[in-house]
């Protein structure tokens, strides 16, 4: 009996202004069948680095992450999606692993990847940075993007089966990197939240940023990352703190209404 065709890939990426991190993010991209990048504007020269490796670059306006990427597995060419942002790196492993599965003879609906995830130079084992799986392949037929604006998420109709191989996830070069994102991430959350009718009240302000550095510090083991693992902890508790204190002005902008 003649072994089934091989399934064909598309490997999705969305980016803003990513010309420092997306060469490497494509160079290990190389052996999907297809590349797709998503490009929301970006003035850095993203969008010409990423014609090297592929035709196939669309500029689309910010939506939010849940849409952005959606907009992406709706530009591929083929059902099976591997969905990789730009701080991240496929492992040859990984790359292998999702070669079987391309060769197999059936796949499930969606695969967890876990990350290494590496603050500067340093990975971080800890703080619940580690395994961090999350669903990035997947076929389209069966599953989707939801429509959030941050922490997006794969939903599947089907089964869900872990992968082995890892993305390196080089999320931040250092402390300066971490601040900006926490401001946008801040910023869409609670722009989400809102939209959901959630408020804030001050025990939000109090208790959850405190709750968030116990959580990462002590609960999932931060202080076992060292200095960077107080630096993590700290920042997180800052997102939680930024995110629903602009909550709070948004609830108390003109035409809202005091809360």
């Amino acid at each position: 009996m003649s072994s089934p065709p091989r399934r064909r890939i598309s490997a999705v990426v969305i980016a803003l202004d990513e010309g420092k991190n997306i060469v490497a993010c494509l160079e290990s991209l190389r052996w999907a069948d297809e590349i797709v990048v998503v490009d929301s504007g970006s003035s850095d020269g993203t969008q010409e680095i990423a014609r090297r490796y592929t035709d196939k670059v669309f500029d689309v306006p910010w939506k939010g992450f849940g849409p952005q990427k959606q907009a992406a597995v709706e530009l591929a060419s083929h059902d099976v999606v591997l969905n990789v942002d730009c701080d991240e790196r496929v492992t040859a492993e990984l790359a292998e692993e999702i070669g079987a599965i391309l060769s197999g003879p059936g796949m499930a609906a969606a695969y967890t990847v876990p990350r290494r995830t590496f603050l500067g130079g340093k990975e971080i084992r800890h703080c619940g940075w580690y395994p961090d799986r999350t669903t990035r392949l997947f076929d389209r037929t069966r599953a989707r993007f939801s429509a959030d604006l941050v922490h997006e998420r794969v939903e599947v109709s089907g089964d869900t089966a872990p992968l082995k191989g890892h993305l390196l996830h080089y999320s931040f070069s250092g402390i300066g990197d971490m601040i900006p994102k926490i401001n946008l991430y801040s910023d869409l959350s609670a722009r989400q939240k809102f939209e959901r009718g959630r408020r804030c009240g001050i025990a939000d302000l109090l208790l959850r940023p405190a709750f968030a550095f116990l959580k990462t510090y002590v609960l999932r083991l931060g202080f076992l990352d060292g200095v960077e693992g107080v630096v993590i902890s700290a920042t997180t508790s800052w997102l939680a703190f930024a995110k629903y204190a602009k909550l709070r002005e948004l609830s108390r902008a003109p035409g809202k209404g005091r809360k």
